[in-house]
């Protein structure tokens, strides 16, 4: 079965850190470049980052740059968010994409709040 499951959400203070994980199963997870995306309450989703298949290549939305690192392990299929410095703009319910297949998790929840 092909799908997406993240984890590793939860509460964190601003100025804190968290990383989250999307564990990838049922395609060949080294051969696709990998998407962040998120959703706020009230807002549509919004693109995050983007990891290409060897890792290689990274890109941010402007407002995440320099605090969040996307990475991935293509020995455990998974890609991570590392969050840092977080703050209340960044709670928003996370989701992992996989373009080539429009796939997407079933999301995790981060809260920024003090």
């Amino acid at each position: 079965q092909v799908q997406l499951v993240e984890s590793g959400g939860g509460t964190v203070q601003p100025g804190g850190s968290l990383r989250l994980s999307c564990a990838a199963s049922g395609f060949v997870f080294s051969r696709y470049g990998m998407y962040w995306y998120r959703q706020a309450p009230g807002k549509e989703r919004e693109w995050v980052a983007t990891i290409s298949n060897d890792g290689a290549y990274t890109s941010y939305t402007n407002s995440v740059k320099g605090r969040f690192t996307i990475s991935r392990d293509n020995v455990k299929n998974t890609v991570f968010l590392q969050m840092k410095n977080p703050t209340p703009e960044d709670t928003a319910l996370y989701y992992c994409h996989c373009a080539d297949f429009n796939l997407w998790g079933q999301g995790t929840q981060v809260t920024v709040s003090s």
